[in-house]
């Protein structure tokens, strides 16, 4: 299985087809709209609003298995980013990062890019970066600001 046979889907019900992303880095976040680390929205957004011309995909995956910190629904999710943190780049449905129910992309994201002591996710705003060729790259702490991904972001879109 590679990175480009799975998919996701939006908070809408339509489908995210990982394989419409050949050719163009992505980077792949949960999120959580009542998290401490809430605030890297705009760093994320700054990101996909700097480099989406240049073929960067960026992709929030909102996940509520961290102290509840994303009550929204699919429905009001996007409103609320959109409204709240000035989000423009496409989120997905409400998934789950760890345990039974794992969505397919993050049990391959764990998989090829293993975690500090873990591979879980070990918190929201855990961050992956694909290349063009959609290999996973690298994995970043929920703690690694936005800004602190340029220098990768870069060398990918040479």
């Amino acid at each position: 299985m590679t990175f480009y046979d799975l998919s996701v889907k939006t908070p809408q019900g339509g489908e995210l087809i990982m394989s419409d992303f050949k050719g163009k880095p992505v980077l792949i976040i949960n999120t959580a709209t009542k998290c401490g680390l809430t605030p890297q929205f705009y760093g994320l957004e700054n990101l996909h609003q700097k480099y989406k011309d240049k073929g960067l995909v960026v992709l929030g995956f909102p996940c509520n298995q961290f102290g509840g910190q994303e009550p929204e629904t699919n429905n009001s999710m996007e409103e609320n980013c959109r409204v709240n943190h000035g989000v423009t780049f496409q989120l997905t449905e409400k998934i789950n990062v760890n345990g039974p129910s794992t969505h397919p992309i993050f049990k391959y994201l764990k998989r090829e890019l293993k975690g500090f002591i873990s591979n879980n996710i070990k918190w929201n705003f855990t961050k992956f970066l694909i290349t063009a060729d959609g290999n996973p790259y690298k994995r970043y702490a929920p703690t690694t600001k936005p800004h602190k991904i340029n220098k990768d972001i870069q060398k990918l879109l040479k």
